[in-house]
């Protein structure tokens, strides 16, 4: 065999191997598998309009869908909040998955613990598991805080995370002033966003209205302070900066509720950091306080916002900013709320990305984009592709509801460039390929998962989302203000030169000077 102690081959060289090819060959023979002239006839065939009409008119089949469960929206909140640790009820490989997923995409070790349901759980109920899981995790791990989700398992079967976690207090699993925050997070449901939503919104309720009614609720006393929440944003580590040193400029008393940039973004110092930063549980309590809540994904805090709300404070709600126009409303807004003015520096800031965007604009107006990822980011980036003269022609996202999509349409209709643009909610990726093939575009924008589509129809990617995980170290640059802006303008522009080097470098073409 090829692969020895002493002559070790990647994977991308090891399958290579004449072995290798000649068992891959043998397979097909033993599986009865059709003739290359067939396999070749029948994906051509899934390149034409034709077959597009019925790739669209699936009703009940998911091909690679842009997004993943609700628990791992649970766990990214855990991740933002003082010396809290996740536990999430449910089987042990669904947990392996959440931290491996987002080890790959932050290059940093992820803590969340399992309740480890097996067969057993599966048939007799899984609180047995919860005690054990909060005893160990309590004394094992030392968190000040553990917050529960669920699984698939937990919820089909019904286990009611509430009485569990008041049992486990009585049988002094954990103490019983311990806080033990929950959501229910069913996987079969939604999206990650929708598990974000909900796990914010229970550590919320766990702390604004009396600790699952073991205290009194607290009463709001407003102030001056402003509340952010950021939402599941796959750049937090590069993205919190930006937003603290623009409420820091303007002098504006703030609040950051989940904030993981601290937790994903620890030095090598020779010590590890299981919990590292995070809202704590003061700012928490205080944050009800606070004059107003800006939100900066909608649609990934609809019901955290609607409880807002009713705890009295005014809301603002936003779509991923990014972009001049973007960052030019968050802005406002606070400068509306506070009535502080917006200092020279932002200004002058501002000015820098739109004069950046006059030096490039030649280069990318007119060029025809398709994005998929979740909601607020495909507002967010949409717009900011209009302002650089762009044709978003495709806009997709499998999370996007119907509303969303008529925001999207507004957004397009408000432009010239957005004539002949297209959303489509609730679509997947296999949908995506098919407009690829059928109505091409010069580029294509997206997490990693886009590079199957990118080799499979041809089509430049530019990696913006969430996961990124076959390049490093994207999350810890910012794309939301105008720094953000900025960077999102430059992934672009490297990609349409790297294309553009690739068409000519036979050609007298091939210049030093872009």
């Amino acid at each position: 065999m090829s692969q020895t102690a002493e002559k070790t081959l990647d994977h991308e060289e090891l399958f290579r191997q004449p072995e290798y090819t000649a068992l891959f060959e043998s397979k097909k023979v033993f599986e009865n598998g059709h003739t290359q002239e067939v396999v070749s006839n029948t994906c051509d065939w899934t390149k034409t309009q034709e077959y597009q009409t019925i790739n669209f008119a699936r009703e009940a089949l998911s091909i690679n869908p842009a997004k993943a469960c609700q628990p791992l929206g649970a766990v990214y909140v855990a991740a933002g909040f003082n010396k809290t640790l996740s536990f999430v009820h449910g089987s042990q490989g669904c947990v392996a998955y959440f931290r491996s997923h987002f080890t790959r995409h932050f290059k940093e070790p992820t803590s969340c613990v399992s309740s480890s349901m097996t067969e057993d759980a599966a048939v007799f109920g899984g609180s047995n598991n919860m005690f054990d899981g909060l005893t160990t995790a309590y004394n094992l791990y030392k968190p000040e805080m553990i917050a529960v989700s669920t699984t698939c398992m937990a919820e089909v079967i019904g286990d009611d995370l509430d009485s569990f976690i008041r049992n486990a207090k009585d049988k002094n699993c954990v103490p019983a002033d311990f806080d033990v925050p929950f959501a229910h997070t069913p996987s079969f449901v939604g999206s990650h966003t929708t598990g974000y939503d909900n796990a914010l919104k229970g550590m919320l309720v766990h702390f604004w209205d009396g600790r699952s009614k073991t205290v009194a609720p607290l009463e709001r006393k407003p102030n001056e302070s402003i509340n952010f929440i950021a939402g599941f944003d796959g750049y937090v580590v590069g993205n919190m900066p930006v937003i603290r040193r623009m409420f820091t400029s303007m002098g504006v008393e703030h609040t950051l509720i989940c904030d993981p940039s601290d937790t994903w973004n620890t030095p090598t110092d020779g010590e590890f950091r299981m919990y590292d930063g995070g809202t704590t549980k003061t700012e928490v309590e205080q944050a009800i306080n606070a004059k107003a809540t800006i939100v900066f994904q909608e649609y990934c805090a609809k019901q955290t916002t609607k409880y807002i709300e009713e705890k009295g404070q005014e809301v603002i709600s936003l779509n991923h900013p990014m972009g001049v126009g973007g960052t030019d409303k968050f802005l406002m807004e606070i400068s509306r709320l506070t009535g502080k003015q917006i200092p020279a520096e932002l200004e002058k800031e501002r000015g820098r990305l739109v004069d950046a965007i006059a030096d490039s604009q030649a280069y990318l107006h007119g060029k025809r984009f398709a994005l998929f990822g979740d909601p607020d980011m495909m507002l967010g980036m949409t717009a900011f592709l209009l302002e650089l003269g762009c044709e978003p022609a495709h806009i997709l996202s499998t999370n996007g509801d119907d509303e969303w999509a008529a925001k999207v349409q507004t957004l397009l209709d408000a432009s010239p460039f957005g004539a002949g643009c297209k959303v489509y909610p609730k679509r997947d990726l296999w949908h995506m390929r098919s407009l690829l093939f059928t109505e091409p575009v010069d580029f294509l924008i997206g997490s990693s998962y886009g590079k199957y589509l990118e080799r499979d129809c041809n089509v430049p990617l530019i990696r913006l989302g969430f996961p990124i995980m076959d390049r490093h170290h994207h999350h810890r640059f910012p794309i939301w203000g105008y720094e953000g802006g900025l960077r999102v303008l430059v992934s672009i522009l490297d990609k349409h030169f790297d294309v553009s080097d690739a068409k000519s470098a036979d050609s007298s073409s091939f210049d030093l000077v872009r």
